[in-house]
């Protein structure tokens, strides 16, 4: 199943739903206004071409995500690590660390994850 693709500030506009889902329409419209500066003919055109796309369902001015936002950032960073590091995690890794300093603790999450991935776990 292909994913459907969330530009930018429709994924700005994700992350307010996510947060508040359900959440109706009219307290989106608010919400994007107070956070976005977006008018409301804004937020509605983004409501209906984000469930044309199918990652919300707007029924009867209820909106909630058929998209998590777990699987909305797995699927920019496959698309990231394919288009700028020809789809190799080890390549994406040592760029990201390479220019971005780590803590002893964030190291060690990173390792219990690589640890239970080898013994066959999920992340």
């Amino acid at each position: 199943m292909d994913f459907p693709k969330i530009h930018e500030s429709e994924y700005r506009f994700c992350l307010i739903m996510w947060e508040h889902e359900p959440v109706t329409a009219t307290q989106l419209v608010k919400l994007c206004q107070d956070q976005l500066g977006w008018k409301r003919t804004t937020t509605y055109t983004v409501i209906k071409r984000l469930g044309e796309r199918g990652v919300l369902k707007n029924d009867n001015g209820t909106v909630t995500s058929l998209v998590s936002k777990d699987e909305a950032q797995a699927c920019e960073i496959d698309e990231l690590v394919e288009k700028k590091f020809e789809g190799s995690l080890p390549a994406f890794i040592a760029a990201f660390t390479k220019h971005q300093a780590m803590s002893e603790d964030e190291l060690d999450e990173v390792q219990r994850m690589i640890d239970r991935i080898r013994k066959g776990g999920s992340q």
